[in-house]
């Protein structure tokens, strides 16, 4: 796994790339694929949410939990499929969010890319997984990078808005400081716990948090 990463977010992470942990997460996406085991997103992929949104221009982020598992659904950016794959339960749900907060179309495909080129990092805790077997690399040591990720944010950035759907989500708010940054916080958007996150309005929110700091709102419509 070659680590082809924007540049702003290369030099941030720079000493995480050779600490003692990251060699052997390579290792053992290698061992995966040694077993005969597809790996998603593709090797080029792997690293898409920051090569979109460097991190300077980051000011929204969402944070899911790992890549989508179905052949052609995953492409680095969380909750996110490429056009002309079907939008997944919880995407369609995010979209019906967005109708209900802000008015706007249902989206005909499902492909977060605009929201990733306005500053919105789409985030996964974990930024690899096996073919139909869901979290399958939650412990081999991406959270320890993503972890560091989130921090690095909020370290280096002001006023970014957090957006953490879900109990998993929910736990990454000790590492933001919120003094610097704003958490909304909601039930994760799956059919399982949909209305928890039905009515958070966290589109119009984020927007208005933004507007607030004098900072250009996020055009959600795709």
């Amino acid at each position: 796994m070659e680590i082809k990463i924007e540049n702003s977010w290369k030099e941030a992470l720079e000493k995480e790339f050779s600490m003692p942990y990251f060699p052997i997460l390579k290792q053992k996406i290698l061992a995966e694929k040694a077993k005969g085991k597809r790996i998603f997103p593709p090797g080029n992929l792997i690293f898409n949410a920051f090569n979109l949104t460097p991190l300077p221009s980051v000011k929204v982020v969402i944070l899911g939990q790992d890549p989508y598992h179905g052949f052609g659904q995953a492409h680095g950016l969380c909750f996110s499929v490429p056009a002309g794959v079907a939008p997944p339960p919880s995407l369609k749900n995010i979209f019906n969010e967005l109708r209900n907060d802000l008015g706007l179309p249902v989206p005909l495909h499902g492909n977060l890319e605009n929201w990733a080129k306005q500053g919105v990092l789409l985030l996964n805790a974990s930024l690899t997984v096996n073919e139909a077997e869901a979290n399958s690399h939650a412990a081999f040591g991406w959270q320890i990078f993503t972890d560091t990720v989130i921090k690095c944010i909020s370290e280096k950035n002001s006023g970014v808005v957090f957006l953490l759907w879900g109990k998993f989500a929910a736990q990454k708010e000790t590492l933001i400081d919120k003094q610097k940054h704003h958490v909304l916080k909601a039930g994760h958007p799956s059919p399982l716990s949909v209305t928890l996150f039905r009515g958070c309005k966290h589109f119009s929110k984020t927007n208005e948090l933004l507007q607030q700091q004098g900072k250009s709102t996020i055009d959600w419509k795709l």
